[in-house]
């Protein structure tokens, strides 16, 4: 069995696929390392938005800031230690606030295959 550890100095930060905000991932385990899951960091500039129809489902982990994800169904407001669950096909805009954030992903499958 394969352990690892990963920490945000890990991540090689780059924009966030399909938009040309202040908003980046990086991918510390995803399909190169053969799992079933990608794991990585998000950093938000300060009142970023993005609006996404989400393609896999995404866990992600407030690590600093806050972020407030809108849908159909209303307003959730995360900060540092909430967590926020995605379901594939949620329509959902993101958006951080004037601190802006830094986050943990988890998302199956790996969100890099769905966007070929």
């Amino acid at each position: 069995m394969t352990v690892y550890k990963f920490g945000l100095a890990d991540a090689a930060f780059e924009r966030s696929p399909g938009q040309d905000g202040d908003v980046f991932t990086g991918n510390v385990l995803d399909q190169r390392h053969g799992g079933p899951v990608t794991i990585g960091f998000g950093r938000y500039g300060a009142n970023q938005e993005l609006e996404e129809v989400i393609e896999v489902h995404d866990t992600i982990v407030v690590l600093e800031g806050q972020i407030s994800v809108s849908s159909e169904n209303g307003t959730v407001t995360a900060g540092p230690g909430d967590v926020i669950a995605l379901q594939r096909g949620d329509k959902v805009t993101i958006r951080s606030h004037e601190e802006g954030a830094v986050t943990a992903y988890v998302t199956y499958p790996h969100w890099q295959e769905s966007q070929t």
